[in-house]
């Protein structure tokens, strides 16, 4: 049956369908707000009940690019492999909807949600997780507590939601909350350093405005007739066996676990478990039954040492941050780099500069667009003690190395002032929890050492939580074991000033209000706290850049010169980078970048340029070369491409008979410029205004023979045409005697006629 639903958000609204497209799949549906529109299908194979010791989830999300009315560019004019911005699409529907699941579900679910239209202001990732959660409440999959999800902006100090793209060019806040009726389940968000009671609003203001999109789900589902399976959680194993691995290894256990260090306590954990798993070798049943039960001991003691005894199996307290070591400028050839370690986790973050040629191309079915700044996430299996095949980065790499360049990109200098193109690359060397928020803080490090002017340190931070009941503590600085145990990573970087991107995932049904007030304010503390170790080691970034980075120095330049730069057929563009060794580019607002490998490569280049891109001033003196001769003056080419009239009045303080007495083609003379008829492109110049400015200046013996020449030659020419004159005269009262004569012979005549 089809069924449309509207749904009001903010000033706009969106639009759930089902029942039209895609009927062969368990649940899909159709999710539009403007002229974007997004399929989303919900599929599942197998027993759900089989054990298994995961979620097999699957989640794509692909943004096609005939959505825009585009072809693919490339050879194959099709879509590959996912783009970085398609699996973070696939990481935001997946990291909400995997813990709502029934436990002891494990049947193979897939989501497939796939962009059909795209306008071009409606990002399709928050309809994908609307669609995502629709698609699994309309359908007969085990699913109980659908999600709504919703962007919030913040601009000018006005909350806006799902605002378009170009409102979040302009907004404070790019913040995606997710939810059930009850808490919050996800939240994801890069911020401007806004506050945390700010950022506080702004989730629960999100929360209250995705309730309708959950309403909206209900009402399908009951409009629809479907019956959800009734699901009995199956016994994950028998409690007279959980009752007696307890009291048999319990206070053992509880020992092994309160072992300081990660491999330390791994070794003492093994020595207790490892008889215990071996007493089932020959019944694998019962020996999974021992795996399920230890796991959850895990949990439970856990929760009994932060609950009951406020202390973490490593002793710390709740708030406690390991310890931190910080290393600047290790690698001698990279431009910039920093190792950042606190407890068991180690990140070791360069930083590269670059030009713009540097930038990477994104293609998207928006089309093409440069990005100056990456961060990118390496996480190698000997960072854990594993062995492993090394392949392309995994989703959860890019997922982090996103998380990690949200945080810091509120704070790189404009381009206009700083126009590198900046790469880090974080390598964890170590891991045991919050590797991402090592990332942010070596990265963060690495910009100081490699001299970027960044506005602000940025740190991070991640937070976990064990709730049991209405009784929860919040801890700061998760190690591993607390991540993977805990109910909550909540992840949380920023400047002293406020919050620069957040991200968090739970494992429960939700958090509430109090529980991420009290996280926030707990995870600014100790961001305070890291900044001021980071602040030991280098408090502000050097003041030159690396002496190994390139040298980039900016002009502007008259649109209309760009040419004059570029040459005929790129030749003159290619000589100044033959002659300097330098960079050179050219954007079409007249904005020129030279990157050099040295100071004085760059001055080499740009002295060229400034020469080839010249305005000539009236008053200013040129030392121009004579292009062409005339009887009325000469031409003289003062700047590339610039040439001026220099008449033969203007030649020199005296009568000057032939241009060619003073100057010839191919001669170089200085010149000033008089006058510029800008809407002619005319420009007239002197030498003679030269000549007298000069106080030594004394015309030559020749030069005053040529000047009374000249003046004996226009005196003589004046006699002669005044002769000419007379005699022009005379000539006059010639023909005046001829009239005359003609006149008296006239009258004769009439006389006769009478």
């Amino acid at each position: 049956m089809k069924q449309v639903k509207e749904v009001a958000i903010g000033d706009g609204s969106l639009t759930i369908e089902t029942g039209h497209l895609a009927k062969q799949a368990n649940g899909s549906c159709l999710v539009r707000c403007g002229d974007t529109v997004v399929l989303t299908t919900a599929c599942m194979a197998g027993d759900p009940t089989a054990p298994r010791p995961f979620l097999p989830l699957t989640v794509d999300y692909r943004e096609y690019t005939y959505a825009a009315g585009k072809i693919p560019g490339g050879f194959f004019k099709r879509e590959g492999r996912p783009s970085e911005k398609e699996i973070i699409g696939c990481r935001m529907i997946d990291r909400p909807l995997r813990p709502l699941f029934p436990e002891g579900y494990f049947a193979e679910t897939q989501i497939i949600s796939m962009v059909l239209s795209a306008d071009g202001e409606t990002d399709p990732d928050v309809l994908s997780i609307n669609g995502a959660s629709a698609a699994l409440a309309l359908s007969d999959i085990p699913f109980y507590h659908p999600i709504g999800a919703v962007r919030v902006a913040m601009i000018d100090g006005e909350r806006v939601f799902n605002p378009t793209l170009s409102e979040r060019d302009v907004s404070d806040l790019d913040l995606i909350v997710v939810g059930t009726e009850e808490a919050i389940v996800m939240v994801e968000a890069g911020a401007n350093q806004l506050s945390e009671a700010e950022i506080l609003d702004c989730i629960f203001a999100g929360h209250d405005e995705l309730q309708k999109v959950i309403r909206a789900q209900h009402e399908m589902f009951r409009a629809s007739g479907l019956q959800k399976p009734v699901w009995q959680t199956p016994e994950r194993y028998p409690q007279e066996l959980y009752q007696e691995i307890e009291r048999e290894i319990g206070n053992d256990f509880w020992n092994a676990l309160h072992t300081k260090g990660k491999f330390e306590r791994k070794a003492a954990i093994e020595q207790v478990v490892d008889p215990l798993y071996a007493r089932y070798e020959d019944d694998d049943e019962t020996k999974g039954h021992a795996k399920r039960i230890i796991k959850d001991l895990e949990e439970k003691m856990l929760a009994k040492a932060v609950l009951e005894d406020q202390r973490r199996f490593d002793d710390r307290a709740l708030d406690e941050i390991r310890d931190i070591s910080i290393d600047i400028g290790l690698m001698p050839k990279t431009h910039g780099s920093a190792v950042f370690t606190r407890g068991e986790t180690q990140a070791l973050v360069t930083a590269t500069l670059g030009t713009k040629r540097d930038a990477q191309i994104v293609e998207g079915y928006e089309g093409e667009a440069l990005q100056k700044f990456m961060l990118h996430y390496n996480f190698p299996p000997f960072c854990v003690g594993e062995v492993r095949f090394l392949r392309g980065a995994s989703r959860r790499e890019i997922g982090h190395g996103n998380l990690a360049r949200r945080a810091l990109t509120p704070v790189l200098p404009p381009e206009d002032d700083f126009p590198y193109t900046i790469r880090l690359v974080s390598d964890i060397l170590e891991s045991n929890g919050s590797s991402s928020m090592a990332s942010v803080c070596g990265g963060s490090l690495a910009l100081f050492d490699v001299g970027v002017p960044v506005l602000a340190p940025v740190a991070g931070v991640a937070m976990g939580l064990v709730k049991r009941g209405e009784r929860f503590a919040v801890l700061t600085d998760i190690a591993g074991q607390e991540d993977h145990h805990g109910d909550m990573d909540f992840k949380v970087a920023g400047t002293a000033d406020g919050i620069t991107a957040l991200q968090m995932d739970i494992k429960i049904g939700g958090v509430s209000r109090e529980i991420m007030g009290e996280a926030l304010e707990q995870a600014r503390r100790g961001r305070l706290h890291i900044l001021d170790c980071m602040a030991e080691s280098l408090p502000a970034p050097r003041t030159e850049v690396s002496e190994r980075a390139p040298r980039l120095t900016t002009i502007h330049i008259n649109r209309e010169k760009i040419r004059d730069i570029i040459g005929p057929g790129g030749k003159t563009i290619r000589s100044i980078q033959e002659e300097t060794g330098c960079e050179v580019e050219i954007e079409n607002d007249g904005k020129v970048v030279v990157a050099a490998p040295d100071g004085m490569a760059s001055k080499r280049a740009i002295d060229i340029i400034e020469r080839l891109t010249e305005e000539p001033e009236i008053g200013r003196k040129y030392n121009g070369k004579v292009t062409r001769v005339e009887s009325f003056g000469a031409f003289v080419e003062i700047l590339p491409g610039t040439e001026g009239l220099l008449h033969v009045s203007e030649l020199a303080p005296y009568r000057v008979r032939e241009v060619t007495d003073i100057v010839r083609e191919g001669d170089q003379i200085e010149v000033k410029v008089l006058d510029i008829d800008a809407a002619n492109r005319k420009i007239r110049l002197s030498r003679k205004a030269v000549l007298l400015e000069d106080p030594n200046y004394q015309p030559t013996e020749e030069e005053l023979a040529k000047a009374a020449e000249a003046s004996e030659s226009r005196d003589s020419d004046r006699g002669g045409r005044g002769g000419d004159r007379g005699g022009r005269g005379g000539r006059g009262g010639d023909r005046g005697g001829r009239g005359g004569d003609r006149g008296g012979r006239g009258g004769r005549g009439g006389r006769g006629r009478r």
